[in-house]
């Protein structure tokens, strides 16, 4: 049954989605439709992917021109769209004929689905079970999830930190409407958490790895402690996945073997571009990463188990209240090997 407790919410910033959705796409190729179609040279199908920064196989990809090569298999190439960032803007950046592919959580996944589905899933990485979690200060008081009763915690809205915050007070038997819920962007909490507006934080492997390297922060509880069924997720924009599947079979492909490479050598893809600046990781920053990152999965297909845990995720959204019905994900899956016209 879904839940009808009233809970308490407090927002101290906006989340300007459509915003973000704008400045994402502004760095794109202009125009409408320029995604999976012939751009004169050629004939190469377009795949617009969000830029991927300084660090993991993508930005490799990027610097050494592979993920080029293994498009060009299958006739395409890639066009490094905007920048990667939180789901929400880019799931309306998918509707919208901006993006052909992006990566978020099932969590953001299925709350953008409850509203306009113009996006598949194709590809999912298993559940984070070391990098994401409710971060809290080294010396605070809260020891325990009940001690989140009455005290502040940070989380994006419809996403990975609400998720991991309602499933461990679900999980402690507290009432939802006990902890006070902080609606704050992702990008924009890091500040709110250390000046101590917030007491706790729940986030994922972006921003819990500066935290707990910088400014002395540690999981309360991680993925594992709250038993998340957090997937990770590669969407593709629908229309582009019934015009070009060797396509998107062919970008899959590399997802899958290049990110055994990175998990195996984590400290490898660290840096790619520089060492130095705002998107530089430091070295403490660096030890973080590469003990997460030995952890994490490698992309792959959407198997039957992973979509009955697509649905415990929609039914937990349910209900708490987060979306206003269960969302049936198995209409938005793409079977990855069943995509004719693999590259060899």
């Amino acid at each position: 049954m879904r839940s009808t407790t009233k809970r308490t919410r407090t927002t101290v910033a906006v989340t300007a989605v459509a915003a973000a959705a704008l400045a994402l796409t502004a760095c794109g190729p202009s125009g409408s439709g320029t995604g999976g179609s012939a751009d004169g040279k050629g004939g190469e199908v377009v795949l617009r992917v969000p830029d991927p920064g300084n660090s993991g196989f993508l930005a490799k990809g990027k610097k050494d021109g592979s993920l080029d090569r293994a498009l060009a298999a299958v006739h395409a190439k890639v066009a490094w769209t905007g920048s990667a960032g939180p789901f929400a803007p880019a799931a309306q950046a998918l509707n919208a004929d901006q993006l052909d592919v992006a990566q978020g959580s099932i969590t953001s996944a299925v709350t953008a689905l409850a509203q306009k589905p113009g996006f598949k899933l194709f590809a999912q990485i298993a559940p984070d079970e070391a990098g994401e979690g409710i971060l809290v200060k080294n010396g605070s008081p809260i020891k325990e999830v009940k001690d989140l009763v009455g005290k502040k915690v940070a989380v994006a809205q419809g996403g990975t930190s609400e998720y991991l915050l309602l499933k461990a007070l679900e999980k402690n038997g507290i009432p939802a409407d006990q902890v006070q819920r902080v609606y704050l962007r992702a990008d924009q909490t890091s500040g709110v958490f250390n000046s101590g507006q917030v007491d706790a934080w729940a986030t994922w492997g972006t921003f819990s790895i500066p935290a707990i390297a910088n400014t002395g922060a540690h999981f309360l509880v991680d993925g594992k402690a709250v038993g998340s069924d957090n997937y990770a997720v590669w969407a593709t924009r629908s229309a582009f996945a019934e015009q070009h599947p060797e396509v998107l079979k062919a970008f899959y492909g590399y997802l899958h073997e290049n990110a055994a490479k990175e998990k195996a050598d984590p400290a490898a893809y660290l840096n790619v571009f520089t060492d130095a600046g705002p998107t530089a990781v430091s070295p403490a920053e660096q030890q973080v990463a590469v003990e997460f990152g030995r952890q994490r999965a490698v992309e792959s297909p959407i198997t039957d188990a992973d979509t009955a845990r697509f649905g415990v995720v929609a039914a937990f959204y349910a209900d708490q209240g987060v979306t206003k019905a269960k969302v049936d994900v198995k209409p938005y899956l793409i079977d990855i090997n069943s995509l004719a016209g693999a590259a060899k």
